[in-house]
C-alpha cells in the first residue's frame, strides 16, 4: 500500500504529491486529500470548489491566475497526460518569475499542489485528458489574468514537439507578456 508522499521542490510552497493508492486485484483505490495529513507537511488548502476540464491533445489552457481570491490548487490528471506549468508570481518572494513543470498524468497518479500567487497552466499531451482542480477559494471573473503561454521572459520549455498541431483559445493567446505583468501589477 502506497502512502503520501510529499516532495517540496524549489519554488517554495509548490509541492509535489504522490497521493494514497491501494492496489487489489480489481484495481486500485486513490485518496488525493485528507486535510489532516496536507496540514501535517503545511499545506492548509480548504477547498472551495472542484473543477474538471476536458482537453484535446494539443490543448494549452494558461497561464491563469487570480489577483483577488487568489486560489491556491491541487491538480492531477484523471485520464490522459499533461505538462503542467507553475510560475511564481508572489511579490517579494525570492523565486519571482520562476516557473517549474511536470508531467502529470492518469498512469504516474502524481499531484501538483500550486500555493496562492502561482500563475498556473498545462499542455494536453494526449486525447481527452480530463484535468482536475481542487481550489481553495472562489472563482473570480473580475480579477482574473494570466501571461501569454510563450512569454519570451519566462522562457518555458514546453514539450512541443510531442504535439502537431496546437490549440490556444483566442482568450489565451491575447494575455498579456511577464513585463506587462511587471509593470502594471508587481507581483500578487
Amino acid at each position: 500500500m502506497q502512502r503520501f508522499s510529499f516532495q517540496p521542490t524549489d519554488l517554495f510552497g509548490l509541492v509535489a504529491i504522490r497521493p494514497r493508492v491501494v492496489p487489489d486485484e480489481r484495481g486500485c483505490l486513490m485518496k488525493s486529500f485528507e486535510q489532516g495529513i496536507f496540514r501535517q507537511q503545511g499545506i492548509l488548502l480548504t477547498p472551495y470548489e472542484d473543477l474538471t476540464s476536458q482537453s484535446r491533445k494539443g490543448v494549452i489552457r494558461g497561464l491563469h491566475f487570480q489577483r483577488e481570491y487568489s486560489q491556491d490548487k491541487l491538480v492531477r490528471v484523471l485520464y490522459g497526460a499533461v505538462y503542467d506549468v507553475a510560475v511564481d508570481l508572489r511579490r517579494g518572494s525570492p523565486t519571482f518569475g520562476q516557473w517549474r513543470g511536470f508531467t502529470l498524468s492518469a498512469e504516474n497518479q502524481e499531484m501538483l499542489y500550486i500555493p496562492k500567487g502561482f500563475a498556473h497552466g498545462f499542455l494536453a499531451l494526449e486525447p481527452d485528458t480530463l484535468f482536475n482542480y481542487l481550489c481553495g477559494d472562489q472563482y473570480d471573473p473580475d480579477s482574473d489574468g494570466g501571461i501569454v503561454w510563450n512569454d519570451s521572459e519566462l522562457k518555458i520549455s514546453w514539450p512541443i514537439d510531442q504535439i502537431e498541431e496546437l490549440i490556444i483559445s483566442e482568450k489565451d493567446q491575447a494575455l498579456p507578456s511577464f513585463s506587462w505583468f511587471c509593470d502594471h501589477f508587481g507581483g500578487l
